[in-house]
């Protein structure tokens, strides 16, 4: 595969949409300031060493900080403790399983510095998953919140792990604060499981990390100096939505990249060290690793972490406390934050900009955030394969409704049909992407890989329409694709049209067989109160749709199954159906 690294920045000049990126976002992307991530997090840390980094904001109002210089200190100790303490080689994988928290950046960056592999783990994934991507990845040590940790039992023989670190919610919290949200989670709530399991915590592994920093002189940068652009930074697994969770293998080269194309659509709205950044979305997710944690540490911003966005209430200390001048999310999260009261009565006033990624936003929700708070939520798209972003909506420049944006700079698209071939402009194609922040492929899955990637190009699976401008919209992913009777229906356009009712709250459409027509459209909607009818879903989608995509069936719901990032999981409401009617 080609270094797209070292490809001449003319080959995208030809672009039709290079014309409307606007004065602001240079056509061409400069190379990476930085040879390595951990260059990148030290100049940060110098830069802004007395400023707060990171907060950890719980649904109580308690909360612990730590200032750039501490983040650095403490995540210098963890790489020492790695290399020194541990004997870990460079290149070695360390499985990172938290939510958000103090404790993750102080380890991430600690991983990196130490010149090994971030494998980034769902702290909610089953023993059975956790086991796969252990073993998968070759981890040799795991980062795990006591909370969880307890899986772990009885699956280590079966792995590569020699040691178990554990760490908190409240870690590095004050005194008082942290024994009063360790006495809740303990004897209230009933989360922290005994552990049986020989382990680490946190503090000691720092503590003698530090003593052997300063007893060896180590400087920690050392271990970084051999690192390229090429080497290896994290292995990001995929979701598993098409089979067994594979991991994305991201280089340096490639988080750098995508840094500098995240930068170029939006710096315009990025003052240097004045920014705050609500993370609601799990840091251990692409979207929120690349764009909320490596992009805004390295400008100076304050991230205000919330462990868990669920229920929403939970974020009403953030918005209360903190002036929130950016946001990320899903459409779940930006249309649950606009059913909460607290939050329409007194939308927050420092904000300049949300960003959506990571599922379709759907029109109704783009139209009421920006009536509601003043600013619109500027749609991206990306996957775990490129970084994860591939195109985004110029905050400077115009947007586009329902649409994706334009592809980043340094990045060429295209869309082609079955046999790989172009289609015509306007019509629907599988959307394909080259670029420097392209993965170099899956985890020890060359065939994978090889399916994936072809002559330097990405397969996203993704179905788009590109207008004569350059900008693109997702139809949908090429596989929950329904077809009735000959004709290609696209669940997101179905699911745009019923958010667009006031009595809904969510909506999720799949394909179910279908005798007569081959496949029909069912959908299942969570309404906002009691008393939406199925009847009623049908006769608005009758208004906006033609007859073929109507849903045949709805079925109205209490709840939809989602991702952890908030994603609704089409594939689990339609095993449920399955399952359902095969009984």
């Amino acid at each position: 595969m080609e270094n797209p690294l070292t490809a001449p920045a003319t080959v995208y000049a030809l672009a039709p949409w290079v014309a409307h990126y606007g004065a602001q976002v240079a056509p061409e992307l400069p190379p990476p300031r930085h040879p390595h991530l951990p260059a990148l997090l030290s100049q940060a840390a110098s830069q802004y060493a007395t400023q707060i980094a990171f907060t950890t904001c719980m649904p109580n109002g308690m909360h612990g900080s730590l200032t750039y210089g501490q983040v650095e200190a403490h995540a210098d100790a963890f790489a020492v403790y790695l290399r020194q303490a541990l004997g870990l080689a460079a290149g070695a994988r360390v499985a990172l399983q938290t939510p958000n928290c103090l404790a993750y950046p102080v380890v991430a960056f600690g991983i990196l510095k130490a010149g090994c592999v971030l494998v980034n783990t769902n702290p909610l994934y089953t023993p059975t998953e956790m086991e796969h991507q252990l073993r998968d990845s070759g981890a040799e040590v795991v980062v795990i919140v006591d909370m969880f940790a307890d899986k772990l039992a009885g699956m280590l023989s079966r792995t590569n792990i020699k040691k178990v670190i554990v760490v908190e919610v409240p870690q590095f919290f004050s005194p008082v604060p942290r024994a009063v949200i360790r006495g809740v989670m303990r004897w209230w709530n009933k989360v922290l499981p005994p552990l049986q399991i020989e382990h680490v915590r946190l503090p000691q592994a720092l503590a003698e990390g530090a003593a052997l920093q300063k007893q060896l002189k180590i400087d920690p940068a050392s271990y970084a100096r051999d690192l390229g652009h090429g080497d290896l930074a994290a292995l990001q697994y995929t979701g598993g939505t098409t089979g067994v969770a594979k991991g994305a293998m991201l280089s340096h080269g490639n988080l750098l990249s995508n840094l500098e194309q995240a930068f170029a659509m939006g710096r315009s709205h990025i003052a240097d060290g004045k920014e705050v950044v609500l993370t609601a979305l799990p840091l251990y997710h692409i979207f929120a690793f690349t764009f909320n944690l490596l992009c805004f540490y390295s400008v100076g911003a304050r991230n205000v972490l919330v462990p868990s966005p669920r229920p929403i209430q939970n974020l009403q200390r953030a918005f209360d406390n903190y002036p929130i001048t950016w946001i990320s999310g899903v459409n779940t999260l930006f249309n649950a934050l606009m059913n909460e009261e607290w939050f329409t009565a007194f939308p927050p006033r420092q904000l300049k900009a949300a960003v959506a990624g990571g599922a379709a936003l759907q029109h109704a929700v783009a139209e009421r955030w920006l009536a509601i708070t003043g600013t619109r939520i500027s749609e991206g798209y990306g996957l775990t394969e490129s970084s994860p972003v591939v195109s985004f909506n110029p905050m400077s420049g115009s947007p586009r409704p329902d649409s994706i944006g334009l592809p980043v700079p340094g990045t060429e698209v295209s869309l082609v049909d079955e046999s790989g071939q172009p289609v015509a402009l306007g019509m629907p194609g599988e959307l394909i992407v080259r670029g420097p922040q392209v993965m170099t492929g899956y985890w020890q899955r060359p065939d994978e890989t090889a399916k994936a990637i072809k002559d330097g190009w990405l397969y996203t699976g993704d179905v788009a329409v590109m207008d004569a401008d350059g900008y693109f919209r997702i139809v949908d992913r090429k596989k929950d694709m329904i077809l009735v009777s000959g004709f290609n229906v696209y669940p997101n356009e179905i699911e745009d049209v019923i958010a667009q009712m006031d009595e809904v709250l969510e909506v999720g459409v799949f394909g179910v067989p279908d005798t007569k027509t081959g496949e029909s459209v069912r959908a299942c909607v969570v309404p906002l109160a009691e008393g939406l009818s199925e009847e009623q879903v049908r006769a608005f989608c009758r208004k906006h749709l033609t007859d073929y995509k109507v849903p045949r069936t709805v079925e109205i719901r209490r709840e939809l199954p989602k991702t952890p990032v908030g994603k609704v999981l089409r594939k689990n409401l339609k095993a449920e159906y399955q399952a359902r009617h095969t009984a």
